[in-house]
């Protein structure tokens, strides 16, 4: 895809559908990701927009930040962390020879057409026993799937119109468990404490955690 259409397509986004500092969930995917995270990592968060869930992390460890929207990466830089603008359908040659110890990817997956290249991506630049951590939208949950069945889509992740993919709790799994060995699914949301009744059906949102003893290529 060519990057100067992915960069305007998420700069006018964001400017318009996007308040500064706006994110899902922040404070308890924030905090989610961080104690998942620890300290003294060297970390990559892709798709980190101004920083507004990258500033969980920040502290005590070394990040990076990757994102098309050069307007929203410049307000996550201030935050000091290194911004590099990237397009994650691009080849990743400003990450040329460079591992992490944790990659992070905030609702970044379901925006992307082949999300399980990024994946392999990502696996790549992990060190041998990095962690892959981030989150997509539960698009199946209970209370999506009675919206879908009478033709309702507001407030729903089929209502973002750069929403390419659209997750449910066995579709995520299932694409994660193609690179990774151990792959693990967090439910959140206001419900999500019934979610061991029924995995899936009552999370907003799926965080995912995936151990980098990942299978041969």
């Amino acid at each position: 895809m060519d990057k100067s259409f992915t960069k305007k397509l998420y700069e006018e986004h964001h400017a318009k559908r996007r308040a500064p500092g706006f994110s899902i969930l922040k404070e308890e995917r924030g905090n989610l990701f961080a104690s998942v995270i620890g300290k003294d990592k060297n970390v990559l968060d892709i798709g980190c927009r101004d920083g507004a869930l990258t500033k969980f992390f920040i502290e005590g460890n070394n990040v990076t930040g990757g994102d098309v929207d050069a307007i929203a990466l410049r307000k996550a830089g201030e935050l000091g962390i290194e911004a590099i603008e990237m397009d994650l359908y691009g080849d990743w040659e400003e990450l040329e020879g460079r591992k992490f110890d944790v990659i992070v990817a905030g609702e970044v997956l379901e925006h992307l057409f082949f999300p399980e290249k990024i994946v392999e991506k990502v696996r790549d630049h992990l060190n041998s026993d990095g962690v892959f951590v981030g989150s997509v939208p539960n698009a199946f949950s209970f209370k999506n799937r009675i919206k879908y069945l009478f033709g309702v889509k507001k407030n729903t992740p089929l209502s973002d119109p750069t929403h390419i993919n659209h997750f449910s709790r066995g579709e995520i799994m299932e694409l994660l468990s193609r690179y990774f060995t151990s792959v693990y699914a967090l439910p959140l949301g206001r419900f999500s404490v019934l979610d061991k009744f029924w995995p899936g059906m009552f999370s907003f949102d799926l965080v995912f955690v995936c151990k980098n003893n990942f299978k041969a290529k």
